[in-house]
């Protein structure tokens, strides 16, 4: 019988020492907000019910929270009076009888399914409280875990530690199970007997065991317990995402040439067999199928880019561009909501956007699509095997036709047939003598001017 599961995500802090106009848990790592992480690693985990105990800018984080297959409750925490308290914001939810409540932080972007999966399986198993913890060599500012033949006897303040206590480095990540079936009666019993007069959650391993309940802890990765209280930490937590995410993908059969200059986003996708060359940031939305190559420096924003195809160096791919297969944006290239079709190419110092461009067009070097009027945008379309020749301007809405040649420096205004040939330039003139009178009668007025002085 699969087990019922509440998580209690406690996201209702001021944020006050991260200096934004925002709750703390709206800022991104890897361009998702860090409640997001938090709700993937929750249903990862196989929970379906969350309780979201929420303050500042309640209603933005619980948009940003939202996650399909997840009913998620909000409740509102007016009184800031310690983690205890702030997991009982959530009584309605507690008291619907799950068989396991496990509770977590909004500011805990790296936390994966397994440790959560752990706690739980040791409720499961009889324990009632089932801490997580972490092992560390800097456990200095931690509540230390101590354990003694297998059970968890007690949390300690890293103050109220003896000195055989803090040599201790397996430390307190704040994230714990809780026998959903006591849950209520267990925090309810928490006091707020000590200097600051809240209710810590931690006092729980200690209830447990004077009422001859049992308390454990489990073991989990250090990086996946990290929190975020500033800028500075959010900066760490956003390398550590980084550097896991850059394994992974290369483990699965990708190349990065220089994977620390690599940037990824939350959602990035690349296939087996592409290769990422470096300095290249992915922008959320992006697909890379396999037998791609990204070359440096190029930045890629709701972008597919098919098997085989290239872009870059230098290139930007913004929303919408999409690259058929073997498709080429070659250096200092820009192609926005456009269709490059199969084998075509748009080697340099162009920007096409708002365009479909045809299977082995080729577009020359300086080319851009005008696709605004400054009302609206145009579509421009440019057919198979057509060729556009450099510095040309397509003023949209305009198309090219199959295998039609457009002139370079044409300025086109109109659609061009399958085939043709569009001219659309001044014609050249030639003045014999003429620049040899020009630059004598430059030289003539730079020579009065001196002397003149």
């Amino acid at each position: 019988m699969t087990r019922t599961c509440l998580a209690v995500i406690l996201a209702a802090g001021d944020s006050t020492r991260m200096k934004s106009s925002m709750s703390k848990v709206l800022h991104p790592v890897a361009g998702l907000p860090m409640i997001g992480h938090v709700m993937r690693a929750v249903a990862s985990a196989g929970i379906s019910d969350v309780a979201l105990v929420l303050g500042r800018d309640a209603d933005a984080v619980a948009q940003a929270a939202e996650i399909d297959g997840v009913a998620v409750r909000t409740f509102l925490q007016t009184e800031r009076l310690g983690t205890g308290h702030a997991v009982l914001t959530a009584r309605d939810a507690l008291s619907a009888g799950f068989d396991d409540v496990l509770v977590t932080y909004g500011d805990a972007p790296l936390v994966t399914a397994e440790p959560l999966a752990a706690a739980r399986a040791e409720i499961a198993k009889g324990a009632d409280v089932a801490v997580i913890g972490f092992h560390t060599e800097r456990p200095t500012g931690y509540g230390r875990l101590l354990v003694k033949n297998g059970e968890l006897v007690a949390i300690r303040e890293e103050k109220d530690a003896t000195e055989e206590e803090r040599q201790v480095t397996w430390c307190n990540s704040g994230i714990m199970a809780i026998n959903g079936h006591k849950a209520l009666e267990l925090l309810d019993r928490i006091g707020n007997d000590n200097v600051k007069g809240e209710y810590y959650l931690t006092d729980l391993v200690e209830i447990v065991r004077a009422s001859g309940g049992r308390a454990v802890a489990v073991d989990a990765p250090e990086a996946e317990m990290a929190g975020c209280n500033n800028r500075a930490e959010l900066a760490v937590l956003e390398r550590l995402w980084q550097e896991r995410r850059r394994h992974e993908i290369m483990l699965a059969g990708v190349t990065m040439i220089a994977p620390e200059t690599v940037f990824l986003a939350h959602d990035t996708t690349i296939g087996q067999d592409a290769v990422i060359e470096p300095n290249v940031v992915f922008g959320p939305g992006v697909t890379v199928e396999a037998g791609a190559v990204i070359h440096a420096f190029s930045h890629l924003e709701g972008a597919h880019v098919s098997a085989g195809a290239t872009v870059g160096p230098f290139a930007r791919l913004r929303p919408g561009a999409n690259l058929a297969a073997k498709a080429k944006v070659g250096n200092f290239c820009e192609v926005k909501k456009a269709e490059i079709g199969e084998g075509a190419k748009v080697n340099h110092l162009t920007y096409i956007g708002d365009a479909v461009v045809g299977a082995h067009a080729n577009i020359g070097a300086g080319t851009i699509t005008c696709n605004y009027d400054g009302v609206n945008k145009h579509l421009t379309q440019i057919g198979a095997g057509a060729f556009i020749g450099s510095n040309s301007a397509l003023v949209a809405p305009v198309a090219i036709g199959e295998g039609a040649y457009v002139g370079s420096g044409s300025v086109v205004t109109e659609d061009v047939p399958a085939n043709a040939l569009a001219l659309a330039r001044a014609r050249q003139e030639i003045k014999p003598d003429r620049a040899k009178a020009i630059r004598e009668r430059a030289l003539a007025l730079k020579a009065a001017a001196k002397a003149n002085k």
